[in-house]
């Protein structure tokens, strides 16, 4: 049942067993798991079912540290969620996709050179719930295997010279089991209220703090409603759900689970930046790529191979986990230049270069006499830089070979930072609410991590004759630019210890009774692969939990 919230009296209660905030990824998945049941759920969503501009105005906030994407643009608050956002096209297929492949069992453990790492369970004790999660995505038979989806003879594998680099096997599954397959089977459920355009803008709690009473609820045209519930899971997004937790003050003045200060912290992304170019060896290398070229079906589901580090070389190099994919092209020679000639120039050329400038506008540059200083002075090292400009000049005017390769795009963990967090900031959104800030920071050790592990391929190719990586950085030059994948993760992180996570195991926010979350906000870390899939899969074990110690009390 679908219910407008804004044709509710102003004032009205909603009582259910089992409230869900947020209809996205996270919370459709569990609110699928009561469909037909003995339950009484209700879904809130704030948006409706398609998109409209004044209700995603309330995602508006600053970016106060690393530069990032609006956050008004990186979410989408309507039915489904982000999971409208996936866009990958996948040939023969109408459908959008978001790539998908669980975290590595590395990822799971406390590693002594990744601070504040670890999950409170291993991947050994995740897996029957990534197995469900694919079925659930449209994306099994269950498994990850090279060998189960690799042909020897179309699709080969490459076989690397010694334990270096491996091959890993993503999967694209659908938006559709939860825009319209889930979102049909929920609203038509008879135990299932679904309210839309409702936005939950204040958690009440008991006078104790150790439970929460009510959520309170408006609507953009001025209407407020309450809904009790005997559990609540907060699903709302690694950015939605610290606002919300940190805006409720009236009994807990640090905010709702913030005795330690923790809400809020750890907020984590997936980096990418560019790396550089594989030049395949010859042009059989790179035809026998394509298990990593293009996406195609195997059993009928959308895969792709990627090239990643294996597990020994982050152990014994101390690295973050990262994965490279690879995108054909084919292009001049001269595309290279960049990577065979390096652009790192001398004091001296860029003195030069500010010079002639200069006289070229007939009027002397600030500071004359040091520039002067400095091309005198390095006469040999400038003498070097002008034969490479010429000598790339000159391959650009006169060398029309073409080559084929790989452009490389990478996406890598970045490690858990308590300084990197989501907070309130002063301005307010139509509802009164206080707008979130992002203060995204990102360690140097991350980057420097990244280029470690190209450098270790590169070895790895080389070493097989399989070709070479080209890098437009050296080991003491950070990317200029680097960027996140719209992967909001960690800000309310998961550990047994309250004093070190928001969640415990299960997902309950520690000290309160009846407060779960739900969503990558509870990742303690990331990873390189996509959340969705390991999103889908807690979502799975939290709904098994809350039947676990529900049933006969709600039955």
């Amino acid at each position: 049942m679908i219910i407008d919230a804004r044709s509710l009296p102003n004032g009205h209660s909603i009582d259910a067993d089992i409230c869900i905030v947020g209809a996205g990824t996270a919370g459709l998945t569990v609110a699928n798991e009561f469909v037909n049941q003995s339950y009484r759920v209700c879904l809130i969503e704030s948006g409706g079912m398609k998109p409209d501009r004044q209700t995603q105005s309330l995602y508006k906030g600053k970016n106060i540290g690393h530069p990032y994407y609006r956050l008004d643009t990186s979410r989408s608050r309507y039915f489904g969620g982000s999971t409208n956002r996936w866009d990958i096209a996948v040939g023969g297929d109408d459908c959008s996709r978001a790539r998908m492949r669980p975290f590595d069992p590395i990822d799971f453990e406390c590693r002594d050179w990744v601070p504040h790492s670890g999950w409170p369970f291993d991947r050994a004790h995740l897996d029957p719930y990534y197995d469900r999660a694919q079925e659930r995505c449209r994306i099994a038979p269950p498994g990850f295997g090279v060998e189960d989806w690799s042909d020897p003879q179309n699709t080969p594998p490459i076989r690397f010279h010694g334990d270096r680099a491996s091959t890993v096997i993503f999967k694209f599954g659908s938006k559709y089991p939860f825009i319209r397959d889930h979102a049909g089977e929920i609203t038509s459920a008879a135990n299932i209220s679904t309210y839309l355009h409702a936005n939950v803008i204040e958690i009440e709690m008991a006078e104790s703090a150790g439970t929460v009473r009510r959520l309170r609820v408006a609507c953009l045209d001025g209407k407020r409603h309450w809904v009790s519930a005997r559990h609540f899971i907060l699903a709302t997004g690694a950015i939605e759900i610290p606002r919300l937790l940190l805006a409720s003050r009236a009994v807990c003045h640090a905010g709702v689970g913030n005795g330690h200060d923790l809400v809020g912290r750890y907020f984590m992304e997936h980096i990418h930046f560019s790396l550089g170019v594989f030049v395949p060896a010859t042009p059989v290398v790179f035809n026998a790529m394509g298990l990593y070229a293009n996406i195609h079906h195997v059993n009928d589901v959308p895969i792709k191979g990627k090239v990643c580090p294996t597990e020994a070389v982050l152990r014994q190099e101390q690295l973050l986990n990262l994965v490279v994919e690879f995108i054909p092209s084919i292009a001049l020679a001269t595309r290279l230049d960049n990577f065979l000639y390096p652009r790192i120039q001398s004091t001296s050329f860029e003195s030069l270069k500010v010079l002639v400038s200069a006289m070229r506008r007939s009027r002397l540059p600030d500071q004359v006499g040091q520039h002067l200083s400095r091309v005198v002075s390095g006469i040999d090292s400038l003498s070097v830089d002008i034969y490479r400009n010429l000598k790339k000049r000159a391959r650009r005017m006169f060398c029309k070979k073409r080559i084929q390769y790989f452009e490389l795009e990478n996406m890598s963990e970045q490690s858990p930072n308590p300084d990197s967090r989501v907070v309130l900031g002063q301005e307010r959104d139509e509802l009164g609410m206080p707008r979130a800030n992002l203060d995204w920071q990102v360690n140097r050790s991350d980057l420097d991590s990244a280029k470690r592990c190209l450098g270790i391929l590169d070895e790895a190719f080389r070493r097989g004759g399989l070709g070479k990586i080209l890098v437009d950085l050296d080991e003491h030059t950070p990317p200029e630019r680097f960027i996140g994948g719209w992967h909001h993760m960690g800000t309310t992180r998961m550990h047994n210890d309250p004093k070190q996570g928001v969640v415990d195991r299960n997902c309950r926010v520690h000290g309160i009774d009846n407060l779960f979350i739900a969503g990558p906000s509870v990742f303690p870390t990331g990873g390189y692969a996509n959340p969705s899939l390991t999103i889908v899969a807690l979502s799975l074990r939290l709904a098994d939990h809350l039947k676990k110690i529900c049933g006969s009390a709600l039955s």
